[in-house]
């Protein structure tokens, strides 16, 4: 990751950024998309993060978790479900979670018999559901918050965990994409900043720093600066707006704001275990502008209809994901230095989800 701080609207002042948020992307550079039939116009009715410190080669295939004795893999507890022969592409953003879940869904489809193109580790939100809505990918994980403010374009949530994901399941329908059942966890965006610095300041929520703004510098990740779900809607949402913002890479942010050298508030996702290793405080999101993000495996409506196996699949997988766990996993390649894809193995043998 780049260490370069950019100021991207004046010179460092006001913005206090943290509140359990989710779903943003980061990027590990440029990824050539394969080209994969176009999907299909019909719909049915289906409905962070922490950045990554290691991220795995564009394009190559992640190993299996597990294999038989003769060396072929073994299917998931997802049922009986066999892809043998099925092609399929796989992609996902390029933070630290996307990362994990990208593999994990790579290592569960490869185990029941399919052949995956990896493109796990593309750079940004936009890019990512273009490439599944123009038929380059199949599949990646997305964020129910996500789909509905940033591709659905919605300008507020909708009230509830379980309301938000049918919401966006049921409208994306129409654009040719399957929601399947998403994880129960909430990787939100937030803003956090130094628990000392909260407690000097005596700022614990995100009305707090509404009055308190004057002289609070901000860093974000370019994504978040430009989202409905992300600066704009909060000011908006907030009443204020800050004077100073750096454009920081989204895996340096949290010691940034630890250090308070660069700035004093940060965004940050949810599941971010540096979080609680750094000791900084969430600012509340009391007024709720930020929706739900629970991650949910999105595949082309012509996908999903020549392999409805897949719902069964994943289902397993998906309950098995939440946010204590994914917490976990997210630390073991952030602190712990792990790839993304064997942190994935590891959690799909330690969840029986690799078959015997």
């Amino acid at each position: 990751m780049n260490s370069a701080v950019i100021p991207s609207r004046g010179s460092f002042a006001l913005l206090a950024v943290l509140a359990l948020v989710v779903g943003a992307c980061g990027g590990t550079g440029p990824t050539t998309m394969p080209s994969v039939a176009a999907p299909s116009a019909a719909a049915t009715d289906p409905d962070a993060a922490s950045p990554s410190a290691a991220a795995t080669d564009d394009g190559a295939a992640s190993p299996s978790a597990a294999a038989t004795d003769d060396g072929a893999a073994s299917p998931p507890t997802g049922g009986d479900v066999d892809l043998s022969g099925v092609e399929l592409t796989v992609a996902s953003k390029e933070f630290t979670e996307q990362l994990i879940l990208g593999e994990i869904a790579v290592q569960v489809l490869e185990a029941a018999g399919a052949t995956v193109d990896n493109q796990v580790g593309l750079i940004g939100s936009d890019v990512v559901r273009g490439a599944l809505t123009s038929g380059d990918i199949d599949m990646y994980w997305e964020y129910t918050g996500t789909g509905w403010i940033n591709h659905l374009e919605n300008e507020t949530p909708v009230a509830g965990t379980e309301e938000q994901y049918v919401a966006v399941r049921d409208a994306d329908a129409a654009n040719g994409i399957v929601w399947l059942e998403p994880a129960p966890l909430n990787n939100t965006y937030a803003i956090a900043v130094a628990s000392e610095t909260s407690a000097s300041m005596e700022v614990t929520t995100l009305s707090d720093l509404a009055a308190n703004a004057e002289g609070a510098t901000l860093c974000a990740a370019s994504e978040f600066l430009g989202r409905n779900d992300g600066l704009p809607g909060l000011e908006a949402a907030y009443g204020f707006a800050f004077s100073d913002v750096a454009t920081v890479e989204l895996g340096l942010i949290p010691n940034q704001i630890d250090s308070g050298e660069n700035c004093v508030y940060g965004e940050v996702f949810a599941t971010d275990s540096r979080i609680a290793d750094l000791e900084l405080l969430v600012l509340e999101d009391d007024l709720s502008f930020f929706p739900v993000y629970e991650p949910s495996l999105n595949v082309r409506q012509e996908v999903f209809e020549a392999n409805p196996g897949l719902a069964e699949l994943f289902a397993p997988v998906s309950a098995a994901l939440d946010t204590v766990t994914m917490t976990g996993l997210n630390d073991k390649v952030d602190q712990g230095g792990s790839e993304p894809a064997d942190v994935a193995a590891e959690f799909l043998e330690e969840q029986g989800l690799m078959g015997e």
